[in-house]
């Protein structure tokens, strides 16, 4: 590995940048980059640790994650935002697709935004979703079955994940925990992981909306590799840079607000 000279300042806005990024850190291999002691390092990343900018571990530093809520707390929040998000991703939904809702705030804000006349099969493990779209004209409408999570605000478990083999998808808008470029999506709920698993498994393509906050973070439980995701809606002012950053050959990055399925990076 290469080494380069930096002053403090530039060396902590480097870690800073990494640690932006959802990646972990390690005290040997920086010290290494950055051609100082592990004890300088440590003493950045303790600095980190201190001021709520990372976690730090043995031998290293995490990125912070965000903190769970209860589904009742999650879904008072940022309203506008998922709104805006929402009404974004109905450009994703062709008439009669069957479409898989998971459990998640911004997806119930999408289950209200939808049209009646798509003829759209809709099969979810939310509950909120379930009673915003029982009764609806032009939805047909299935719900898995198992325990209720209310951390999750949905079913979770072996008998949900059962359920969800008889179904092929053309579309899931999978609930994001946590979204990064390197990990890919990720849960706080082992249960909830196991579910979102076994929707990607039975779906064409999958839809990722995040807001700001869960941008460059991981969580314990993997649900799918970053090349896995085929849309991914974002907040209207996120950085051109970190549009690039989560652009691909492979999928498709649009931003609430834009019109339609508009490509949202400025190449």
């Amino acid at each position: 590995m290469s080494t380069v000279s930096y002053f403090p300042d530039q060396r902590r806005a480097a870690i800073l940048e990494i640690l932006s990024r959802g990646e972990a850190v390690s005290a040997a291999e920086l010290a290494v980059r950055f051609s100082v002691s592990e004890d300088a390092i440590r003493r950045d990343l303790r600095k980190f640790a201190a001021e709520g900018l990372c976690e730090k571990v043995y031998g290293g530093a995490l990125p912070i994650a965000p903190s769970a809520q209860p589904y009742a707390k999650r879904a008072k929040e940022n309203v506008g935002r998922k709104q805006a998000l929402a009404e974004t991703a109905l450009s994703l939904l062709k008439p009669r697709d069957c479409v898989f809702f998971d459990a998640g705030s911004t997806n119930v804000v999408v289950a209200e935004c939808l049209p009646d006349n798509l003829e759209l099969t809709i099969v979810t493990n939310s509950i909120p979703v379930m009673t915003v779209l029982m009764g609806r004209p032009g939805i047909s409408l299935f719900a898995l079955g198992g325990p209720i999570n209310s951390q999750v605000g949905g079913v979770t478990g072996a008998k949900a994940v059962m359920d969800l083999q008889q179904y092929q998808f053309d579309l899931t808008f999978l609930g994001t925990c946590a979204l990064c470029r390197e990990k890919g999506v990720s849960a706080f709920d082992g249960e909830d992981a196991y579910v979102k698993r076994a929707a990607v498994e039975n779906s064409n393509k999958i839809a990722v909306m995040a807001t700001a906050e869960k941008l460059g973070t991981r969580l314990p439980h993997k649900v799918l590799d970053f090349d896995r995701i085929d849309h991914l809606i974002f907040e209207k002012d996120t950085a051109q840079q970190i549009l690039r950053d989560f652009q691909t050959d492979s999928n498709q990055v649009l931003v609430a607000g834009k019109s339609g399925a508009q490509l949202a990076v400025d190449l």
